[in-house]
């Protein structure tokens, strides 16, 4: 049966049951749990190398594929992907390549990783913050970038991407956007923006040190490989000593030497949700996350989410779901839940009934 026969539900049940676990998990916005493909690749690599057998030109293959899993994700060829481990270094990239005294706006109390690239990059670069909800209407003639996540970590609300940026063109601004709380459980298209940004390790079930960056043609124009090393090269197995080394004519020339182990991990996980339809997942947690707001009485997202949060300043209900045996998360005097591909409505009943609702 092709994949576009597959019916959604069944295309979600293969997808929950390569999961060992997942019943009462409500943490994929911290870290996402190995499906049992990444943790069968991890041991058998473990194994291998404790028999002395460790295979590098194996871990490249596992890079090159994770690479090709991605683009598919975000709709972008993979001449048009980055390799590295962490987003703020891949940011920080981006902030080195800004002229000096450029202005950055950034959501108010966004992530860090995104925010503090440019906060410390020096030479004049000034940081201007607004509300998400507001950040369009701030861009403005001295904006050089804007930067933002597609869905923001502690609240779980869901950027209007597309009104920043129409905003960001209209004044020649660039846009940066993170999209690690996204990727996964939501549609993502990296061609909407100049940059996006994804470490893996949260919805996309992989292990951390897994990161991405992808970059239009025209702005990788722009930037300089301030991070370059072997991995940079055109060939990276021939670029290993000294100066003449010829950089990659696409986006690989920003690579980051790659933390292998991870990648080895990695490539089922990002394989597992590259051949997921992806509308199907959202449709999914989204409603487990709509089912669990109008439980505890709240308001609707203007757009849907599947993060859930609530002012939770004592930590008292995160307390109660932790009591219940129930993974969840605090972040910025708020509780937080999400819901994923493992999860289904009686995670939202526990969660509820813990809660007293």
């Amino acid at each position: 049966m092709s994949a576009t026969m597959v019916h959604p539900r069944e295309d979600l049940a293969r997808v929950r049951d390569a999961f060992a676990g997942g019943a009462g998990y409500l943490a994929a916005c911290t870290v996402g749990l190995p499906p049992r493909a990444t943790r069968d690749a991890v041991l058998a690599d473990l194994d291998s190398s404790v028999a002395g057998r460790p295979d590098p030109a194996s871990y490249s293959s596992a890079v090159e594929r994770s690479r090709a899993h991605f683009a598919t994700l975000v709709g972008v060829p993979p001449t048009r992907i980055a390799i590295g481990s962490q987003t703020s270094v891949q940011a920080s990239l981006l902030a080195a390549s800004l002229p000096d005294g450029a202005e950055v706006l950034v959501p108010e109390r966004d992530f860090s990783s995104i925010v503090l690239p440019f906060v410390h990059a020096g030479r004049g670069i000034r940081v201007r913050t607004a509300p998400l909800h507001a950040l369009a209407d701030a861009v403005g003639p001295a904006t050089a970038l804007v930067a933002f996540s597609l869905v923001q970590s502690a609240t779980g609300e869901v950027a209007d991407d597309a009104a920043i940026v129409a905003a960001a063109r209209a004044h020649g601004a660039r846009t940066l956007c993170d999209a690690t709380q996204a990727v996964g459980w939501m549609p993502v298209d990296a061609s909407r923006y100049d940059a996006l940004v994804c470490h893996a390790y949260k919805w996309l079930c992989a292990p951390r040190g897994v990161a991405f960056l992808a970059v239009s043609a025209d702005y990788s124009a722009t930037l300089r490989p301030v991070h370059a090393g072997w991995y940079a090269g055109d060939d990276p197995w021939t670029s290993c000593y000294g100066a003449a080394v010829e950089l990659a004519d696409d986006a690989r020339r920003f690579d980051t030497s790659p933390a292998w182990q991870a990648f080895v991990g990695a490539e089922p996980a990002l394989a597992l949700f590259a051949s997921l339809d992806i509308a199907s997942a959202h449709s999914h947690v989204t409603a487990l996350a709509t089912a669990f707001r109008e439980g505890v009485g709240l308001p609707h997202a203007v757009r849907s989410s599947a993060i859930v949060t609530w002012s939770d300043p004592d930590g008292c209900d995160l307390a109660r779901l932790t009591a219940s045996g129930i993974t969840a998360s605090g972040r910025d005097g708020r509780a937080r839940v999400a819901f994923h591909v493992f999860n289904d409505l009686d995670d939202v009943g526990r969660a509820l009934a813990a809660l007293g609702r």
